[in-house]
């Protein structure tokens, strides 16, 4: 392939995958105007939640097909799937109609994110995928963490409807690229899909995220709902376990994770997952109720997280391909560790300077170790397993960032409510002329209201929340310590000599052969 061709693939994959990890963030500054003219208030959390489980649920099985049939074909399918979806969500007249539209979205997402990576690992060498990848991880922490910004941009100055329409040129420029400019040969042979693994996968997993994006809000964690939800996600996990040690061609094959460079990588993306997303949905509600800024204050806040994510995972690239994996990602957890230790300190009187140093230290942080995972796992299996490796290492960082949220989200409430009711019970003059339908939390997000308290009532209210993201913040300290621990456990050693090699019997695997055993010898 001429390096004119890998530079216009490269251009393709990363509008790909800016536009899909934007997507997950863009449409929550949007949701206030969507609902003010599509009504339906009552469905609100359900645009965000039909995107991320459509799109986490069906990572690993595009994986495992892109194995099968080919990196191309499946990612001009996942896209033209997000367009349409984009384009039919530009155009809901109710809230029903969006939020069908958003589930499209999120299966052509589900095919989007893990391809574009597998594409780079097979196109690039090692030491220029060192190089390739960083950018690429930087362009999806930028995109995931930018989108409530360029999504306020766009509400402010066009309509809501332009959040989605946004995506179909830049989307179509990036599918017509890879037509005309990828080439690859996939042999043809007949495969045995592994649908009873699919179904009970893709079961467990919306039967987990259903109830912990519902638990606690629309019924109680206690309640049969919840109960009934989570004992279901543990009978279809043990009944996939069971599917896959049988399976022909498993849909997501165990024997990946005896290998295990893949699985502390994965144990890393789970907790890089959890950080990730925690830091960008606590820290600007630290901001803006703590410390009364506006959203464009708290979206700036994460400016030094954005400058240092992309340039610190193009930097990790380079240096693991000289050090190896252990040195970069202990590194890496260290440097976020630090930072989220620095945000259990956050108080009302907190100094922006100190807020950015936390935030750079966790960028920095989080590009290092997310350039590790994806470059380790790539090399650790061959051709016709590197789709489901890649997809394996977005699933773990996906779901590590859906489940961290929603307990987080446990946490924050269970502590307000501790919190807050004493302080309303000694200012009660004050907060009996307060909306009665407006949570404590949000009263400090309010100008309006925030501005009609009394200071000593504010100063109050402030302290409380305060102290009750302490343990959100907490939460994601303890996890960072855990994998810093856990990234002593990668092999020490150059890059190059964990690489898959095939051994005499097997010779090169093609794409669909079987893997022997001896991929769980490497690492």
């Amino acid at each position: 392939m001429t390096r004119q061709a890998k530079i216009t693939i490269t251009i393709a994959l990363m509008l790909g995958m800016a536009l899909a990890a934007l997507d997950t963030t863009i449409v929550g500054t949007a949701m206030p105007s969507i609902v003010g003219k599509l009504g339906g208030i009552t469905l609100y959390s359900w645009v965000f939640s039909i995107y991320l489980l459509t799109s986490t649920t069906t990572v690993p099985i595009y994986g495992k097909l892109a194995d099968l049939y080919g990196r191309k074909p499946l990612f001009l399918f996942g896209a033209t799937l997000f367009l349409i979806g984009s384009a039919a969500s530009g155009a809901a007249q109710s809230m029903e109609q969006l939020i069908v539209f958003r589930a499209i979205q999120g299966l052509g997402a589900g095919a989007v994110l893990p391809i574009v990576l597998t594409i780079i690992g097979d196109i690039f060498t090692l030491e220029e995928r060192a190089k390739v990848q960083g950018l690429f991880s930087g362009v999806w922490g930028l995109s995931s963490v930018v989108g409530p910004f360029v999504g306020g941009l766009i509400v402010d100055h066009f309509s809501w409807r332009w959040v989605f329409f946004i995506n179909i040129p830049f989307g179509l420029v990036s599918m017509l690229l890879l037509i005309f400019t990828l080439k690859e040969t996939v042999e043809r042979k007949k495969h045995h899909l592994d649908y009873l693994g699919t179904l009970t996968l893709t079961g467990s997993i919306v039967a987990l995220l259903f109830a912990l994006l519902q638990g606690g809000t629309t019924w109680a964690w206690t309640s049969f709902q919840s109960i009934g939800l989570f004992v279901a996600a543990v009978v279809l996990f043990v009944l996939f376990i069971r599917t896959e040690r049988r399976a022909e061609e498993p849909i997501l094959p165990l024997v990946l994770f005896e290998n295990r460079i893949i699985t502390i990588s994965s144990i890393g993306g789970v907790i890089l997952g959890v950080m990730m997303f925690g830091i960008t949905s606590y820290v600007p509600l630290f901001v803006q109720g703590v410390k009364g800024g506006s959203a464009t204050s708290a979206g700036i806040t994460l400016g030094p997280l954005l400058l240092a994510w992309p340039i610190a995972a193009t930097i990790s690239g380079r240096l693991v391909i000289r050090y190896g994996y252990r040195i970069i990602a202990v590194m890496g957890m260290l440097f976020a560790a630090i930072g989220v230790g620095l945000t259990t300190l956050f108080n009302a009187q907190t100094s922006l300077p100190f807020i950015i140093v936390a935030m750079v230290f966790i960028g920095a942080g989080l590009g290092f170790v997310s350039s590790v995972f994806i470059l380790s796992v790539q090399n650790a299996v061959p051709w016709n397993l590197r789709g489901v490796a890649t997809a394996t290492t977005q699933f773990f960082r996906t779901m590590g960032g859906t489940v961290g949220v929603a307990i987080m989200g446990t946490i924050l409430n269970a502590q307000m409510a501790v919190r807050f009711a004493p302080i309303y019970a000694q200012f009660s003059a004050a907060a009996s002329h307060l909306p009665k339908n407006i949570a404590p939390a949000n009263v400090l997000l309010t100008p309006d209201l925030r501005a009609s308290l009394a200071p000593a009532f504010l100063t109050q209210l402030q302290n409380a929340l305060s102290q009750s993201l302490f343990w959100v913040y907490g939460l994601m300290f303890v996890l960072a310590l855990i994998g810093l621990g856990a990234m002593f456990l990668l092999p020490g050693g150059r890059a190059d000599k964990y690489a898959y090699k095939p051994t005499e019997d097997e010779g090169v695997l093609a794409p669909g052969e079987p893997v022997s055993e001896s991929l769980a010898n490497i690492g």
